[in-house]
């Protein structure tokens, strides 16, 4: 079965125990993962940017899985309104921290996963620390500043960027890959000079399993590239319009003058 090669440095894991045994035996029948992949996947350090509605079921999934390491990074509180899709947090833990909320639940599913919290706003230099250390990068925040400051960190660093957005009725994913010279990044298919329009739950409303539906499929994509399975998005654009719930489907390619990657490989 296909592995990662040369991709990620993943530390030595020992032996799965019994009970880890039985508790991911799911992932050890599927003959793309069984024992080689869910140790990679207890070895591997996570990068969840947003504690919201992309990233409780990004948060949850990951750590059901047992992604080893599992870095947060929310400046956040949970709100009454959260609640509507924001499926980590509860109702007693409104005004708690989303990082610490979020941490809780995943606690609560599976103990043994290590959980780091970033009480903060995901600032270029704090992206740049915390990206370095990861082995894939999940990007579940809603806003653009943001999203190209996360971007800019992954081509800098040569990581992998689960990328997902999910506003009204329609939701968009896809995978930018810098270790690959063919695959975009952010910036190639949403240039940071362009005028996107910034939009927001709170002003335009969400379908509330949306989120869980794009969310969960970020956890997939990142599991994927974790444990060397299948194919991943990379170079792929797929939009849902949950209206009448039609996926449509957009191949992107690398910009060479892209001001972010159009230099990244050229050596």
């Amino acid at each position: 079965m296909p592995r990662p090669t040369g991709h990620f440095s993943l530390p030595m894991t020992l032996p799965m125990n019994d009970e880890q045994l039985l508790r991911y035996s799911r992932h050890i029948l599927l003959d793309d993962i069984g024992i080689d992949g869910q140790e990679h996947l207890l070895a591997a350090r996570a990068l969840v940017i947003g504690a919201g509605g992309l990233g409780s079921p990004v948060a949850l999934y990951l750590a059901t899985a047992g992604v080893g390491h599992i870095t947060l990074v929310d400046h956040d509180t949970v709100d009454l309104t959260n609640l509507q899709r924001q499926i980590a947090h509860t109702l007693d833990r409104v005004g708690h921290s989303k990082v610490d909320s979020a941490a809780a639940a995943m606690a609560a599913i599976n103990p043994e996963v290590q959980v780091h919290t970033v009480h903060a706003r995901a600032d270029a230099a704090a992206l740049d620390a915390l990206v370095a250390q990861a082995d894939v990068v999940l990007d579940c925040c809603d806003n653009f500043a943001t999203r190209h400051a996360i971007n800019a960190a992954c081509v800098r660093h040569r990581k992998p960027l689960v990328s997902g957005a999910a506003i009204r009725m329609d939701g968009q994913i896809s995978v930018y890959d810098p270790r690959s010279p063919t695959s975009p990044c952010y910036a190639c298919v949403f240039p940071p000079s362009a005028d996107f329009e910034e939009t927001r739950c709170a002003v335009m409303g969400v379908l509330a399993p949306l989120v869980g539906i794009i969310g969960a499929m970020q956890a997939a994509e990142a599991l994927k590239l974790l444990s060397g399975t299948g194919t991943s998005l990379a170079g792929r654009l797929l939009m849902l319009d949950a209206r009448n719930m039609a996926w449509n489907e957009v191949g992107i390619g690398r910009d060479p003058d892209c001001t972010v990657c159009g230099n990244a490989h050229a050596h």
